[in-house]
């Protein structure tokens, strides 16, 4: 049987590979350091559905310049990549158009509506339904201004029906006693769960792909031999070649290089993000948090608290930039005044950004046994399990439970 290839060993890939196979497949898992080291290290471990609506959206556009005139702003950019950017920019105006915005929200709920159902087959099938938290998640508002201008959040929830909560400053502080007063307002998302350590599901979940069978192969990917048929083999920055019956190409922000050398660009670019481990907090919290005013995050996972948030446009290769990290504790200890900051880890990792925000998964429009699945932004490990469901559907000639015409990786 030729081998199914996955590039890619963060959650998205290392999922892709083991519900293919599980399904039978033979199928050889490639990356350049090991399951888990990239983006999916260090998510902000959130099981979000309630959060898949376009970043284009007007809401959005409205705070924009006065996010990026702020140096400490939730979105940095990078003067010396701003040439490289325009490209995705111009998608990303495209994006914001009403007749757009609709089909694109449309897109993502259908993904967000079906998360559970997947990712409980998925952990069930595994072992690893303890790692899923019963809590859900916290958007926080100090008043009535900020609540109002996350209203088409909520008009959108509405729209789609999933679930929220509307709560006042002494529902808030029952819940999270270590929450400042100067919140009066919050959203309770009881479905925005949380993964106890995203590195270590995907650890887990590799280690359940091998049980099965599956191998891994390190390596980076710096070339493809291809006839009439497709893709035939990988070539191996060591020199090595692996001969491939099928390739899915699930790299994260990285995917996009390789796109390139098949001929086939797909607009990605990388959201920079950034977290701060704080393993001694001195204080626990039970549900995770946002105040999307201060655009942050904190989640009690990987045996501590973790703070992130932020965009920095800046590619992939730049070094990091860990005043982002700074920024958002100094932020983070607003919302949770008696946070220590001690024993503590930064890390900076790259969130694959689509300028319309939904995801590519499907067949290349120009190879023939070659798959994408990319693109999925902060959603990564929101859509890890779902997406592995529907790219396993494809490549196995069955029909998926929805329409995959919205993340075809030839919309653009």
């Amino acid at each position: 049987m030729s081998s199914i290839v996955v590039v890619g060993a963060g959650i998205i890939g290392t999922a892709i590979a083991y519900e293919l196979q599980r399904r039978g497949q033979s199928v050889v898992l490639v990356d350049k350091t090991g399951p888990g080291q990239g983006a999916s290290y260090g998510n902000m471990a959130s099981i979000a559905v309630t959060e898949f609506m376009p970043a284009s959206r007007p809401g959005i556009w409205a705070q924009m310049p006065k996010w990026l005139l702020d140096p400490e702003g939730p979105v940095r950019i990078r003067p010396s990549y701003l040439p490289r950017l325009i490209p995705w920019f111009l998608r990303f105006l495209d994006a914001s158009r009403p007749s757009k915005l609709r089909a694109l929200e449309a897109a993502g709920a259908a993904l967000c509506a079906r998360v559970y159902e997947d990712l409980d087959d998925l952990l069930k099938t595994t072992g690893l339904q303890d790692m899923l938290s019963r809590e859900g998640c916290l958007s926080v508002y100090a008043d009535e201004a900020e609540f109002h201008a996350d209203r088409d959040h909520v008009e959108i929830l509405d729209r789609f029906g999933f679930r929220y909560e509307i709560l006042g400053g002494d529902a808030i502080r029952h819940l999270e006693p270590a929450l400042t007063t100067k919140i009066s307002k919050a959203l309770l998302f009881p479905d925005n769960r949380s993964i106890s350590d995203p590195y270590k599901l995907v650890l887990k979940l590799f280690e359940k792909f091998q049980e099965l069978g599956g191998v891994i192969q390190q390596g980076e990917v710096v070339g493809f031999d291809h006839d009439n048929s497709g893709v035939t083999a990988l070539r191996l920055a060591d020199g090595r070649r692996l001969e491939a019956g099928s390739v899915v190409l699930a790299a994260g922000a990285f995917t996009a290089r390789l796109s390139a050398m098949l001929q086939e660009p797909i607009p990605l670019e990388t959201e920079r993000g950034y977290h701060t481990q704080i393993m001694a907090p001195g204080l626990s919290i039970r549900h995770s948090m946002i105040w999307p005013a201060r655009a942050f995050m904190v989640t009690p996972t990987a045996g501590g608290i973790r703070v992130g948030g932020t965009v920095e446009m800046a590619g992939l290769d730049a070094a990091p930039d860990y005043r982002r990290s700074k920024v958002l504790v100094k932020r983070a200890r607003e919302a949770l005044p008696h946070l220590k900051v001690e024993n503590t880890t930064e890390w900076m990792g790259h969130r694959p950004a689509m300028p319309d925000t939904v995801p590519v998964m499907g067949p290349s429009a120009k190879r023939k046994n070659v798959w994408y699945a990319t693109g999925h932004g902060h959603l990564g490990l929101t859509y890890g399990a779902t997406t592995a469901r529907l790219m396993a559907d494809l490549i196995t000639g069955v029909t998926p439970p929805i329409d995959m015409k919205p993340y075809r990786v030839d919309r653009f």
